[in-house]
């Protein structure tokens, strides 16, 4: 059996991105659009999989006015 607790969402280095739209309250299409974006500084590949690296991502969105 598997007893660890789930490491806190703001203590994760990267999210996924039903995470980061729980997080931010940002809908998960709209990150996934955002993750497409050619060189995006918070997009990270695992195989085919996209994550989100957090902070880069905390800084991209105070940084923006409209998304």
């Amino acid at each position: 059996m598997n007893n660890t607790t789930p490491i806190p969402i703001p203590q994760k280095a990267v999210l996924s991105i039903r995470e980061a739209a729980e997080y931010t309250n940002i809908g998960i299409n709209k990150i996934d659009s955002l993750l497409r974006t050619p060189n995006c500084p918070f997009v990270l590949f695992v195989g085919t999989k996209k994550l989100v690296k957090r902070k880069e991502f905390e800084k991209f969105i105070s940084s923006q006015l409209v998304i």
